[in-house]
């Protein structure tokens, strides 16, 4: 995929403060997911600069607003900024800046479309039991990193972050409250349907 000035200069900013942004494969199938789904809410975890973001809004609808949650202050200064020289006016994003497990308890249930997580591993659980209750049957969620750098299929890595990617994708596979499938672009795409 090609991506716009807007979108190489929030990738740049991404790689100065030291993040590493969802790649554009992985960034066009969230759009295609938000767009899909006729999202009207979502949640994002992890705003970085906005790369993701903007992905995101892409697909939306046009009246949709993405909250996007983050504990970098700098780096959502830079995402808001990223977003409006995007065209998208400030009533399109809900930024809140704090730690996603703090925040996740105070939205609303089954109000969000989509919800999408670009977090530390250590967090995929806790993330993914809260999608659960965030999304409205039908409402998708999207894991970014699941591929854990190519070791997910390799039984010798036993890593803390590989472990721990692994067992979320098995949980999420084996409940009866999500359909999934693993989307090879970028690092990796767990997305599921809630049932």
């Amino acid at each position: 995929m090609t991506e716009d000035l807007v979108l190489r200069t929030a990738r740049s900013l991404a790689r100065e403060v030291g993040l590493d942004a969802v790649t554009p494969g992985a960034g066009a199938a969230l759009r295609l997911l938000a767009a899909a789904g006729n999202a009207r809410a979502v949640v994002e975890i992890g705003t970085g600069t906005g790369v993701s973001g903007l992905w995101l809004l892409r697909g939306m609808r046009p009246d949709g607003v993405l909250t996007t949650i983050d504990v970098e202050v700098e780096h959502q200064r830079i995402a808001r900024r990223i977003f409006v020289e995007a065209g998208f006016p400030a009533g399109r994003t809900r930024i809140i800046t704090g730690r996603a497990l703090d925040v996740l308890p105070r939205l609303a249930d089954g109000a969000y479309d989509l919800v999408f997580v670009d977090a530390e591993s250590t967090g995929f659980a806790a993330c993914v039991d809260a999608a659960q209750r965030l999304l409205r049957p039908g409402g998708v969620l999207a894991l970014n990193g699941t591929l854990a750098g190519g070791r997910i299929g390799d039984p010798a890595a036993r890593d803390v972050e590989t472990v721990t990617i692994r067992e979320t994708v098995k949980a999420i596979r084996e409940s009866e409250h999500w359909i999934p499938a693993l989307l090879p672009v970028g690092h990796g795409l767990l997305a599921a349907v809630r049932c």
